[in-house]
């Protein structure tokens, strides 16, 4: 949807996709990467761009703790347990917070991948923000427990790339994780990667605010453009690898 813009990858760019779940590693040898995905199906586009994220960063040397929120059956709701208490930064939080908190700071990069849901993270992945970038975790302390890591942010837009709205999506998310959420928690670099073209039929609204499908991409031409796609979700996480070792 192009206003919504929630791509769920329709079945037939699904069943064509290779996705593979890497196992989570406990290794701490060489630097570590979290990759992080954020979608109720496992055949989907985000997960396939997720996978294609751990190749790079496995290429490039990185030991991955692949964070699969719904295969992992994290709960996004708010708990008293791990409720803020401005008086105790040093608060405990419960078991499974303290396990996601855990695997953050043990990560030298981020990278997490999700569909844009009206120009905003899904409600899984907010939740899992609002619990475990939590305060005296990811901020409150004078020196940031997670500061000199990056963080990128990969969205999947069911927005065209032509379509009006996409330059205002990339301001909305990168005011919300840049500067809201990562700056503030002291990253070093915080980018937002975003993925229009997502949809396999391109949705556009016309002059008159009427929503225009298009028709569905096939052969040659799907494979040209799911390839592209490819390319730049991999240009992103390469740019970077290559701001970490430039600043290294």
């Amino acid at each position: 949807m192009t206003r919504g813009t929630g791509p769920t990858s329709p079945a037939p760019i699904e069943q064509e996709l290779t996705v593979t779940q890497p196992a989570t590693t406990t290794a701490t040898a060489g630097p570590i990467a979290l990759v992080v995905v954020s979608h109720h199906r496992a055949d989907s586009l985000s997960a396939h761009v997720a996978s294609r994220a751990v190749d790079r960063l496995t290429a490039a040397g990185y030991t991955i703790d692949f964070l699969d929120l719904h295969a992992e059956d994290f709960d996004p709701r708010m708990t008293v347990a791990d409720q803020p208490e401005w008086g105790n930064r040093d608060k405990v939080y419960s078991p499974g917070t303290e396990a996601h908190m855990r695997r953050v700071l043990a990560a030298d990069v981020i990278v997490v991948v999700f569909p844009v849901y009206w120009q905003s993270v899904p409600a899984m992945l907010k939740g899992w923000i609002d619990a475990v970038w939590n305060y005296g975790f990811a901020y409150g302390r004078s020196k940031p427990r997670l500061a000199g890591k990056r963080i990128l942010w990969l969205g999947l837009a069911g927005a065209t790339a032509d379509d009006a709205i996409v330059p205002g999506m990339q301001q909305l998310l990168e005011a919300q994780l840049n500067e809201g959420l990562a700056y503030y928690s002291g990253f070093a670099d915080s980018r937002v990667g975003l993925l229009p073209d997502a949809e396999e039929q391109p949705q556009s609204l016309d002059a008159e605010g009427n929503l225009v499908i298009g028709e569905a991409i096939s052969g040659d031409a799907r494979t040209t453009h799911y390839a592209a796609f490819d390319a730049k979700a991999e240009g992103f996480v390469d740019d970077l690898l290559a701001a970490a070792l430039v600043n290294a």
